[in-house]
């Protein structure tokens, strides 16, 4: 799948301040898209108290994401850099209609391991196991957001079978280091400005965020492309 920018003819529209322009616009309309797609889980999400008790219903709240995600991966792929030819909302829910079912075939099983993982950390001292279980499941977690990350971006850009995306998201993992650490620090960086600041502040830099995923993921896609697509 080859990235769909368009440069068009030199002229209006294609100079360095149209394509920061347009770069923005694109970010600023993915953001509010993403937002809009998600805002009924959001709402419930902050309503919840903070008690581990929520952690399921939690999980409920946050199944919207996973389509909404894969359609601003697949918006900000196929964006525009020519200021006359932006059409990232068209992008955005084509994206979402294309990839909402595939999207939810791995998001909903992984947010499922997600929250048993959290689940048991938090009640950790009841299960009475060694205190490097904890750490283990942990490093599990650490992993499965990784392998998400993978499989968001492929879910996104290309047409597999679910399984085989989700093959795929695990042999990159190893086969593509760069990408699985690039991808880690993006998720180290939202699990940073939701501490120290506020969990509110990962989703509206969504849009950024993803872009950097998209940036790192380059040799995945590129690998993909040339081996595993017709």
């Amino acid at each position: 799948m080859s990235d769909a920018r368009t440069t068009g003819p030199a002229g209006f529209g294609t100079g360095v301040l149209s394509r920061t322009a347009a770069l923005i616009h694109t970010l600023l309309t993915v953001e509010a898209l993403l937002l809009l797609a998600t805002a009924p889980g959001l709402a419930g999400l902050f309503l919840l108290a903070p008690d581990p008790a929520n952690l399921p219903l939690a999980a409920l709240c946050l199944l919207p994401l996973g389509p909404a995600l894969s359609g601003a991966v697949h918006a900000l792929h196929h964006r525009s850099g020519d200021l006359t030819e932006l059409h990232p909302a068209r992008a955005y829910w084509r994206g979402w209609r294309l990839n909402a079912l595939p999207a939810l075939r791995l998001w909903a099983p992984l947010l499922a391991w997600l929250t048993v993982i959290a689940f048991t950390l938090t009640h950790f001292t009841a299960t009475g196991l060694p205190g490097w279980w904890a750490v283990l499941l942990a490093a599990v977690g650490a992993g499965s957001l990784l392998w998400g990350a993978h499989a968001l971006v492929l879910t996104s850009l290309f047409t597999f079978r679910a399984r085989d995306t989700a093959r795929l998201a695990a042999y990159f993992l190893l086969r593509h280091g760069r990408a699985t650490l690039g991808a880690a620090s993006l998720l180290i960086l939202a699990a940073a400005l939701t501490a120290l600041l506020t969990e509110a502040l990962p989703a509206l830099l969504a849009a950024p965020l993803l872009l950097s995923l998209l940036h790192s993921s380059r040799p995945v896609i590129t690998e993909t492309q040339e081996d595993f697509t017709a």
